[in-house]
């Protein structure tokens, strides 16, 4: 039991376990009377909370919705942010951000179901590479604007960040490796395949 008093594994468990705090699911609930793990497309992120919010309370659905997503989106930046006040590394700080986002996909608290990821890795990057970050954010408003297809917006906007990081940092500071961003960029990747495959079929519900 040692291992849990090493300060590295405690922000690591923190990390995790923060990041699978299903917001989406506590706040529709409060504030919606509904479960949206069975409703709309069964998700728990913010699209889901617009989606099936929407033809109730049009205002509270959006205030959810942004809700949500804020609360997704600080997940890993609360923790990283502790781990630099007590001086941990970049090393340290990227395992963060990818158990966050890795708590919000396989969240222990539903049976290790989960979100798509995405809003947690936005919040994630941020801290680390905020230019891709927002270019990866730009990427994502303009495809969702044009198309209206929220998972299709997400996968652009993550694939964008995740190649752009290649491009402006051909070497990561500290950690000499683009491993983390790819891996959250993959895992990212595999929840959307129910999407992908949904989109290949042309039966991808649009956000109105």
């Amino acid at each position: 039991m040692d291992i849990l008093f090493n300060i590295n594994i405690q922000f690591y468990l923190a990390a995790y376990l923060i990041g699978a705090i299903p917001f989406g699911v506590l706040l529709a609930k409060f504030f919606g009377g509904v479960n949206i793990r069975q409703s709309g497309s069964g998700s728990i992120g913010a699209t889901n909370v617009l989606r099936v919010l929407k033809e109730r309370d049009p205002k509270l659905a959006k205030r959810l919705a942004v809700a949500t997503f804020a609360c997704d989106a600080l997940k890993a930046p609360i923790v990283m942010i502790a781990a630099k006040i007590v001086g941990l590394d970049e090393n340290v700080l990227w395992t963060i951000a990818v158990l966050a986002v890795i708590g919000h996909c396989f969240s222990p608290y539903l049976l290790f179901e989960g979100g798509k990821g995405v809003a947690t890795g936005v919040g994630a990057v941020m801290v680390l590479l905020p230019i891709e970050a927002a270019l990866g954010l730009v990427a994502w408003f303009i495809v969702g604007k044009l198309l209206k297809i929220s998972s299709l917006a997400s996968l652009a906007g993550m694939m964008s960040a995740v190649a752009l990081s290649f491009v402006i940092h051909p070497e990561l500071p500290v950690v000499g490796t683009h491993a983390p961003i790819v891996i959250c960029g993959f895992i990212i990747l595999y929840k959307h395949i129910p999407n992908i495959v949904r989109l290949f079929k042309k039966e991808e519900a649009r956000v109105a």
